[in-house]
């Protein structure tokens, strides 16, 4: 058995589409927006690029309104100039036989707090509790120090925001929308049909959270024996991405012989770093071409170099780190 001839290279129906093979794109914040949160000409050309093999990609998270936290350079989809650039850029996706999903997200207590007050706006969290002691320090030199949410307050980011985020995505053609958490599954089952509806969970995640949760397992499964009720009941996803976590703390693996995987698994695989530096990822794994090597350095740039300047295989881009690309707003 040969990887090009295992699951990996069959067809997946995911929610209410069929999916040429399973290899996706993983969302992948790359400040790349404009500063007002549009969407780019370079955005276009970057998901066109990876889209051209068939498969499913997922957007880099979207901010779901203004005050729900800001970063530099990230898209968002509150407003009918973000969904009308998005719109652009799934049409181009489609028009090369791709699909994509918009990942909505709602940054809380881990916002930029120098940023939301240039902007007049609080850091907020469901509860007054810091990411960590510097995320506090920062906060507080910025006259800007948490506060916590009221009940009301969430109920209108669930109801009212996110809701919003949602029926713009559609809109704006996306395949799926992926949620950056569980908390407001059914109320998106409402504006936008549930087979679209797609959630990442993390339980092996100790980003921004002091450690491993010991009682991930419990946690998780409570969560997806929710949503598999709700499949039951004829309210399914489209999918649940979960992220595995890494084998060693560097991050770093032993080669081996994974066809075996590829056999068993009867879902997807999802790609972050690797998609970012090979636009033909599914072709060179199928293939067995060699990979280019990802610029970490060039991750959260926001110009053109590192981004839209890996060759597909065979190809030859000369690309000067000093001549600065800047993108522009698509809408």
């Amino acid at each position: 058995m040969t990887i090009s001839n295992s699951n990996l290279f069959k067809p997946i129906n995911i929610g209410k589409k069929t999916i040429s093979h399973r290899i996706a794109h993983l969302p992948t914040t790359r400040n790349r927006a404009t500063k007002d949160h549009v969407p780019t000409d370079l955005m276009q050309k970057y998901y066109t690029d990876r889209a051209k093999t068939g498969g499913l990609l997922v957007t880099e998270a979207t901010l779901i309104s203004l005050n729900q936290g800001i970063y530099p350079n990230v898209p968002g989809i509150w407003n009918n100039r973000q969904r009308d650039a998005w719109k652009k850029i799934t049409d181009s996706v489609h028009s090369v036989g791709g699909f994509i999903s918009v990942q909505l997200w709602a940054l809380g207590r881990v916002g930029n707090a120098k940023l939301l007050k240039n902007h007049g706006l609080p850091l907020t969290g469901v509860s007054p509790i810091y990411e960590h002691e510097q995320a506090e320090k920062d906060a507080v030199k910025a006259e800007n120090p948490i506060q916590e949410l009221t009940q009301d307050e969430i109920k209108d980011i669930i109801y009212n925001q996110f809701a919003n985020a949602a029926k713009l995505a559609d809109e704006a053609g996306f395949d799926f929308i992926e949620l950056h958490g569980a908390n407001v599954v059914d109320h998106l089952s409402t504006i936008v049909d549930p087979s679209k509806l797609a959630i990442r969970l993390s339980p092996l995640n100790n980003f921004q959270v002091p450690g491993i949760n010991p009682t991930a397992k419990e946690d998780y499964s409570y969560i997806i024996a929710g949503l598999q009720k709700r499949a039951d009941e004829g309210k399914g996803f489209g999918y649940i991405n979960v992220v595995e976590g890494r084998f060693s703390p560097d991050g770093s693996t032993e080669a081996c012989d994974v066809n075996f995987v590829g056999d068993i698994w009867k879902g997807a695989f999802w790609f972050g770093r690797y998609f970012i530096a090979n636009p033909d990822l599914p072709t060179r794994i199928e293939k067995d071409l060699p990979l280019n090597d990802y610029d970490r350095s060039t991750f959260y740039a926001n110009d053109d170099y590192g981004y839209n300047t890996y060759p597909f295989y065979g190809q030859e881009i000369k690309a000067d780190p000093e001549h600065k690309v800047f993108g522009v707003a698509l809408a």
